[in-house]
């Protein structure tokens, strides 16, 4: 006979599906915030909106014991779909790319779950449903809305499915890393692709400046320092005879420290400079600091690693992901305002579940419900117990 969290965990998995088909982007996750707010009438939680398309959710709130958040994130992405799936997204341009369909059908489970098992509580919970993770600093906007009040752990999690399944990091200090975005425009002077010695050339700076940055890394960083410098655009002109007055070039900087990222803005400001001087080409450099690091506290930390061997088994550490990875998190926002932790908990299953997030071949694996829905339920105190356990 099917128990409780068996039947919860299934009906989680078609919601996951049916929330994957209806995917919103960033900030516009209105419907998403409509269906959230449903289940949490149906459970009998309490809940408020936050940040506008946020939504807090509410258990044992007179329970004396530690206050502990969970979190989700809610937003999509926009990439095209190709993974293939009878659930793909139904929304053209728009997916779910990065497994918040998943994350937020896994903290309903738990929430149906903890619902049953309310009174039994030793401390409030908060349920955090949190727009606009991908880029949108949505963490930062539900605290400020007042999501963290009271709380005194905060715990969250990312499906990777560059890790296997059953296994997982959740380390001290820091799991993923700080970012910021760049764009160097080049202004020189343009003319007739056969009178190079009558222009400037910016296609020619904007091809030095790419390779001198580079070197930011290698020679101006300590090798102990881990960052990463990636020109993702070059654009310039259009005429195939002509030599453009201007070139455009943008990327994305990660470090594994938040500090780190300043100098670095300041690296680029002056080899972009100075390398395209040396070409009688002008560099200005715009550089936008985006998430932080996100970086685990001791004690949380050690408390969440204790719950994903209960959940997991002995040998749920994975040694061979290196961390801080250099992705970001908005999570990074609750860290730095109380203690708590955050995991990457794999999904490689070898079943298809290898496509990276951000991936338009890219699906959930909902094979996570289970364990993570476990992991976050003993993380609160009411661990899941089964006919099988």
């Amino acid at each position: 006979m099917p128990s409780i969290w068996t039947d919860i965990a299934t009906d989680a998995t078609a919601f996951r599906r049916r929330l994957h088909q209806s995917p919103e982007l960033t900030w516009q996750e209105h419907a998403t915030a409509t269906t959230i707010r449903h289940e949490l009438d149906q459970l009998g939680i309490p809940w408020r909106a936050c940040a506008g398309t946020g939504t807090i959710g509410k258990l044992a709130a007179d329970a004396a014991g530690r206050h502990i958040a969970l979190r989700a994130d809610i937003d999509a992405l926009p990439i095209d779909e190709i993974s293939g799936k009878t659930w793909a997204s139904g929304t053209p341009g728009i997916m779910h790319a990065c497994g918040h369909d998943g994350h937020t059908a896994t903290l309903l489970a738990v929430a149906r779950w903890l619902k049953t098992w309310e009174r039994e509580l030793p401390g409030p919970v908060t349920l955090l449903f949190q727009p606009a993770e991908e880029g949108g600093h949505g963490a930062r906007e539900m605290i400020r809305d007042g999501a963290l009040e009271g709380v005194d752990w905060v715990f969250g999690w990312h499906n990777w499915p560059a890790i296997p399944f059953g296994h997982a990091v959740c380390p001290d200090g820091p799991v993923m890393g700080a970012n910021g975005t760049f764009e160097i425009r080049l202004t020189g002077s343009g003319g007739h692709a056969s009178q190079p010695e009558a222009c400037r050339d910016p296609v020619l700076a904007g091809s030095a400046v790419v390779q001198a940055i580079q070197q930011i890394v290698s020679r101006r960083l300590a090798p102990q320092t881990p960052a990463v410098v990636s020109v993702t655009t070059f654009e310039a002109g259009g005429a195939i005879t002509a030599i453009p007055d201007t070139a455009r070039l943008a990327g994305s900087v990660r470090v594994a420290r938040t500090e780190d990222r300043d100098a670095v803005a300041e690296h680029l400001e002056q080899v972009a400079r100075d390398t395209a001087a040396a070409y009688g080409v002008e560099a200005r450099v715009t550089f936008t600091p985006r998430y932080h690091a996100t970086v685990n506290h001791p004690e949380p930390a050690a408390a969440y690693r204790s719950t994903l061997g209960r959940v997991l088994g002995a040998q749920w550490r994975d040694t061979r992901l290196p961390v801080p990875i250099m992705a970001s998190e908005d999570f990074s926002y609750y860290l730095r305002e109380v203690p708590g932790a955050f995991a990457l908990i794999g999904a490689d299953d070898g079943q298809g579940h290898h496509e990276p997030c951000h991936s338009p071949r890219y699906d959930f694996n909902d094979r996570l419900i289970d364990p993570v829905g476990r992991i976050f339920a003993d993380l609160v105190g009411a661990a899941v117990v089964t006919e099988t356990d």
